[in-house]
């Protein structure tokens, strides 16, 4: 149960939170004996960046999720005396199997960890770790953490973040007969530092339909880039590229394919406050809901809101198809900041429309999703007058966008092929006001649909 800071409107409602302090990256995520697991990157002691440890939680549903002890704490003296950083969780032939890395002394190399109970609550550190004492020596890289670990036939192979000075973000591909003992190969993919960073963290690689997807974190862009393409000879070659969500407030994402046959992703949702503003909230970091990754016809990504999330639907509002000129509230006095809106517009004639949250009781906030020429962009006003912007490329004409308002988070999909994240920080809603608008012009709506979510803390 989250109780600490159960009155605080900036926390979420339905998307997954640490009872309270630090949490950044997804670590481990994995569906074992019915249940789906997540572990994630924890300070216990504070709501900034610390020594880091491994927070879990489990969920039999994919929605109300039950706070667990903490998975993995730094040894003293240990490979990972500094930090317990991300990695992820495999199945060896029945083990519970946790690669991770180690920090200590500035330097993070890969550590094993094991579960012999079925809820994954206890763990025992490998007495070898790390199980890599270097990075390739002939390389020169910039950096060397997070892990990816699969396995073909008999053999197990992981690709580990890095980046080639001068040349650009790196994932190095090793292969192992049993966890402990690795062969470093070759590097899978290597970047252009131009275009996706000079380093990748959180390097994840999987096969989706008939093709292979590597997702990568970059430094120094802070975005989450894809890339879609064929894996032959312990080399990927990306054949298209994009960017998983157009915000920096998403990042270290992971997935797995789950007993649905899904691919399911969380990533972390990055705060937008300062140190100070942590400090006296006590927590940072949320989820983003589970996505769900498909291989669209041209070889394009499909992204999508898991349907589990509908179950959390209750008092529903709908608004008839229109033309929208001006300025239109359609949806008055939600006394609520917990929402699911379906949105179906065609910007038309006009230079921008969209919608449009305000609450009466204070005027000097606001949130405008706008369809402009440029693309789609968000802009929330604070009442300290700091407006935050996040804006994505589209092109004009008809557009859907899955809208998820949540605390502190808005989180779109649109059109069911990209997403766009926005932090913002309003006072308590009053009464919440939703508004159509269409400037330049008249625009045509197709559906609007806003549901009041439940919470998903039981």
């Amino acid at each position: 149960m989250q109780i600490k800071h159960h009155n605080d409107h900036h926390r979420t409602a339905y998307h997954f939170q640490a009872p309270s302090n630090w949490m950044n990256d997804p670590n481990g995520l994995v569906q074992w004996k019915g249940n789906y697991h997540l572990f994630y990157q924890y300070h216990p002691h504070g709501p900034l960046p610390g020594k880091i440890h491994w927070g879990h939680a489990m969920s039999s549903d994919l929605l109300h999720w039950t706070h667990l002890p903490i998975a993995l704490s730094p040894t003293d003296g240990g490979p990972d005396e500094d930090g317990c950083w991300s990695g992820c969780m495999v199945n060896d032939h029945g083990t519970p199997t946790i690669i991770y890395s180690g920090n200590a002394h500035g330097r993070q190399l890969p550590c094993i960890a094991t579960s012999a109970d079925d809820d994954l609550l206890t763990w025992q550190k490998y007495t070898g770790n790390p199980v890599l004492p270097d990075w390739p020596a002939e390389l020169d890289i910039v950096e060397f953490r997070d892990h990816c670990v699969w396995q073909e036939s008999e053999m197990w192979y992981q690709v580990i973040g890095s980046g080639i000075k001068g040349v650009g973000g790196t994932a190095l591909l090793y292969r192992s007969p049993d966890l402990l003992q690795w062969e470093y190969l070759q590097p899978l993919c290597v970047g252009n530092k131009a275009e996706s960073g000079t380093m990748w963290e959180c390097p994840d690689f999987f096969p989706l339909g008939d093709k292979h997807v590597l997702t990568v974190s970059s430094i120094p862009d802070g975005l989450v880039y894809y890339f879609i393409g064929t894996y032959q000879n312990f080399t990927f070659t990306p054949e298209s590229q994009g960017v998983l969500d157009g915000s920096r407030h998403f990042y270290a994402p992971q997935s797995i394919r789950d007993d649905q046959g899904r691919r399911l992703m969380f990533g972390w949702l990055r705060e937008g406050r300062d140190d100070t503003d942590l400090q006296l909230a006590g927590w940072a970091g949320a989820m983003s809901l589970p996505r769900i990754l498909s291989l669209q016809p041209g070889a394009t990504l499909g992204i999508e809101p898991a349907p589990e999330i509908a179950q959390l639907r209750r008092d529903h509002h709908a608004v008839e198809p229109r033309t929208i000129t001006g300025h239109q509230t359609v949806i008055e006095q939600l006394f609520t900041n917990a929402l699911e809106i379906m949105l179906d517009i065609d910007s038309q004639a006009a230079t921008s429309c969209g919608l449009a949250l305000q609450d009466s009781a204070y005027p000097e906030e606001s949130i405008y999703i706008s369809l402009q020429g440029s693309g789609l962009s968000i802009e929330a006003k604070n009442g300290s007058a700091k407006l935050e912007r996040e804006q994505y490329p589209l092109t004009p004409g008809r557009h859907t966008l899955h809208i998820f308002l949540d605390g502190s988070v808005l989180e779109i999909f649109i059109d069911a092929s990209a997403c766009l994240t926005e932090r913002f920080y309003h006072s308590a809603p009053r009464q919440l006001n939703l508004s159509l608008f269409a400037n330049g012009g008249e625009a045509t709506l197709h559906q609007l649909d806003v549901w009041e979510m439940a919470s998903i803390w039981r």
